[in-house]
């Protein structure tokens, strides 16, 4: 008899049926002419009704994996399954449980913003005033680079938030700093080297190597990469986040970015600063951007929505030099914008109408308490006098150093054990082997103050002999 488990939280359960009995005879399990289950006798076993159990087996019967005979019943359809796309089927499946089991975990080292604080009225309000009152633009196909009016909106933010003087025709706006590197690799052309941090962002290297550029990892100081760094490696781009890297969150000092700004002047070199965090510093006023302190318009700056806001919205933006603009205008402006202009205009307006810079103080609140809570119960818990914490005044996770003779990764399984994940600092070397040992990533955005008790004691345990 057929038995699964099913899930709530899951797809409706007539297809959560159909997925496994199509996944049984994909992978062998179930063999052509083996007679399934009557809709009955299937749905009283499993504790569910014969309606839903008909819905899967006729969608199964559409597809031709299943063969319905009258008075007789239901039959495996006789199908040949290549024994590749049985081996590709069976490890999918084994992922996919895998995935479906880590999706309730507490996730230590999720950079996602708190999406509860999202604010859905304002958004949905200036959505339906789009919708009323600029029905004809929103038909319009927009430029490559994005309406006017965002570009507009994004440039006063830069020159308020940040002190950037920048002109709105030099932003070019699309769906993530993803697709955003793919301009910028065809821009620049592909015979470029790029230098890229290390520790770093993991999932860079893989986006640069997808596009056929060469690229080379650069060991980084206490201050950031080198010029000396970039120079033995080749580099001709310098791939950066200097305002606070990830995931040290070291902020490169002003010695260092001139340094690394007298490297990029002169030939043709470039410099990509991503600052995707900014907008979250506890105290003071943010660092200048390194695309402010450049005189010799080599600086690339780049930054997103997907933080401040929410991970679904995919809108990024750069802002490029000015002969680099003169090239886009002549090269990739035949390229369609990728973003709609329905989220455009809502988000220009977002920004203009001050909402979200309301949205920013409220967040930057809401994320310094969330700080001082964790620090807080890390300090009172029995990890007290057994770690050390790394960070500064930007961002939104700190690294958690703790005093242990355990391996990084025995530590992040006994911790997989309690359904908490979590990332080592060794995680995002190039090299592990150069990696300091003991430090790991604990994001603070999206932690809820009812768990941390928990967390702490669980950290706690986990370093225990």
């Amino acid at each position: 008899m057929l038995t699964y488990v099913f899930s709530d939280d899951r797809d409706p359960l007539y297809e959560q049926i159909y997925n496994f009995i199509k996944t049984d005879i994909m992978n062998g399990t179930l063999k052509p002419g083996e007679k399934l289950p009557s809709k009955r006798t299937f749905a009283e076993h499993n504790g569910i009704s014969t309606i839903t159990v008909q819905s899967a087996y006729d969608q199964l019967i559409s597809e031709g994996y299943v063969q319905s005979v009258p008075r007789k019943g239901y039959f495996v359809a006789d199908i040949v399954v290549p024994h590749g796309m049985r081996h590709v089927t069976e490890k999918a499946r084994k992922e996919k449980n895998e995935a479906d089991a880590e999706e309730n975990f507490i996730n230590l080292s999720d950079s996602s913003p708190d999406e509860t604080f999202f604010p859905f009225t304002v958004w949905a309000k200036l959505l339906r005033s789009n919708l009323s009152m600029r029905q004809p633009d929103l038909m319009k196909t927009p430029p490559t680079g994005g309406v006017e009016e965002l570009r507009e909106a994004i440039a006063s933010h830069l020159g308020s938030f940040r002190g950037m003087d920048v002109d709105k025709d030099s932003i070019v706006v699309g769906a993530g700093t993803e697709y955003l590197y793919g301009l910028i690799t065809q821009l620049l052309g592909r015979g470029m080297v790029y230098g890229i941090e290390n520790p770093g962002y993991m999932k860079l290297p893989r986006i640069y190597k997808s596009m056929g550029v060469s690229y080379r990892y650069i060991d980084m100081d206490e201050m950031g990469i080198s010029p000396d760094g970039l120079d033995k490696a080749g580099a001709d781009i310098a791939h950066i986040s200097p305002n606070h890297h990830f995931p040290t969150g070291i902020t490169m000092p002003v010695t260092r970015r001139l340094e690394v700004l007298d490297w990029v002047t002169g030939g043709n070199r470039y410099v990509i600063e991503d600052d995707y965090d900014s907008e979250f510093r506890a105290n003071g006023k943010p660092v200048p951007t390194m695309y402010s302190m450049d005189a010799g318009q080599n600086v690339i700056y780049m930054n997103t929505f997907s933080r401040s806001l929410s991970s679904t919205i995919r809108i990024s933006y750069m802002v490029l030099p000015e002969k680099l603009m003169e090239r886009f205008r002549k090269e990739l402006s035949f390229y369609s914008s990728t973003v709609s202009t329905f989220e455009q205009y809502t988000l220009a307006e977002f920004i203009s109408r001050g909402y979200f810079e309301k949205h920013i103080n409220r967040m930057r609140l809401h994320y310094l308490r969330s700080r001082k809570a964790a620090l807080s119960a890390l300090a009172k818990s029995d990890l007290a006098g057994k770690y050390r914490i790394k960070e500064n005044d930007t961002g939104l996770h700190f690294l958690l150093e703790l005093k242990t003779k355990k391996s990084d990764e025995d530590i992040k399984e006994r911790l997989k054990e309690w359904g908490i994940k979590i990332r080592s600092l060794s995680d995002y070397y190039h090299d592990k082997a150069k990696a300091p040992g003991h430090f790991f990533l604990i994001n603070y955005s999206a932690l809820k103050e009812s768990i941390i008790d928990k967390i702490c004691n669980c950290l706690a345990e986990s370093i225990k002999d």
